[in-house]
């Protein structure tokens, strides 16, 4: 009998339901042994009846849940936990499920002052009141899924690497564990690495990049000591994959960009920023360079309370 799935997206750009469909062909090996019976994203299924004649939110009860998004307001809190009574393994797919995502970032300012930047001091808006006429409120900040409810298996990335999809599934339907190893990317990183930067100054992430086309990734100088801001060291491993030449390659520095750091935290209670910092003066670098650390160094993260306002500073 297939295992029976059911899939929910709460506060998401959508990107990880496009890397369960990234999975190309080990999904076809899966599908046999799957009934999706929930997933918005592919099937209409309505949470009160299909002609809305319902009154309590409908999920069908399923062996695997898949919450891809963070929780933003009280619909996607009230999803959440019937998503978490409906099944009995429940996964936290990508990073806003993990850790919030790019919408927490938004924890950095309390929720009224969210409100009077969009509503009333935007220049670009008439001010009004906040709406709030069949809309569900707002909570007040981002969480990650396992902030809501207990979570049994999390999978990071913006979006997550298909492969891992597939590793966790297939572990789910042979009964066996899945977990990240405590690694950072660098771990799998193969480029050069001399421990010491040879320029002054930290570059912006969007600077051109330095490099020469098709020349042997161990003979690639680490970027972090080119200058370029890279959260490897602070992040951990998953997204790597194996390119032609066997060689293994995380995915931005495949595409020659530095890691911004969307697999979160190498460990659970580690301090990604604090990390960082380290990191950067390991090599001779100044971490005062670091424009918005805060933000910047927390940009996936910020649930979990890593991200909050800061308390107003006293009158002078």
């Amino acid at each position: 009998m297939p295992v029976k799935v059911a899939e929910e997206w709460l506060n998401i750009c959508g990107g990880c339901e496009v890397s369960i469909l990234d999975i190309g062909e080990p999904l076809l090996d899966l599908l046999p042994e799957l009934e999706f019976v929930h997933m918005p994203v592919l099937m209409d299924h309505k949470y009160f009846g299909q002609t809305g004649e319902g009154t309590e939110l409908e999920i069908p009860e399923a062996d695997i849940g898949i919450i891809s998004g963070g929780v933003r307001n009280e619909k996607e809190k009230h999803v959440a936990e019937e998503m978490r009574k409906k099944t009995n393994t429940l996964i936290a797919l990508g990073s806003c499920a993990s850790f919030g995502g790019i919408p927490a970032m938004a924890n950095m300012w309390t929720l009224e002052e969210l409100y009077d930047k969009v509503y009333r001091g935007s220049k670009t808006t008439e001010s009004a009141d906040t709406p709030s006429e069949n809309l569900p409120p707002l909570l007040d900040r981002v969480y990650a899924v396992d902030e809501v409810v207990n979570v049994d298996v999390s999978i990071p990335g913006c979006p997550t690497n298909p492969d891992l999809i597939v590793e966790a599934l297939t572990c789910l339907l042979e009964g066996k564990p899945f977990e990240l190893p405590e690694k950072s990317v660098c771990d799998d990183c193969p480029v050069k690495r001399e421990k010491k930067a040879d320029i002054g100054q930290i570059k912006r992430p969007l600077e051109s990049m330095e490099f020469k086309q098709g020349e042997p990734w161990e003979n690639t100088r680490c970027f972090m000591e080119l200058g370029y801001l890279c959260l490897g060291p602070v992040t951990r491993s998953g997204c790597a994959r194996t390119i032609d030449g066997g060689v293994k390659v995380p995915r931005c520095v495949q595409g020659y960009m530095t890691c911004r750091g969307c697999f979160g935290p190498i460990r659970k209670g580690a301090n990604p920023l604090v990390d960082m910092l380290g990191a950067i003066s390991s090599i001779g670098l100044n971490p005062r360079e670091v424009i918005d650390r805060r933000a910047l160094l927390n940009r996936y993260i910020g649930g979990q309370k890593r991200l909050r306002p800061l308390p107003k500073r006293p009158a002078r």
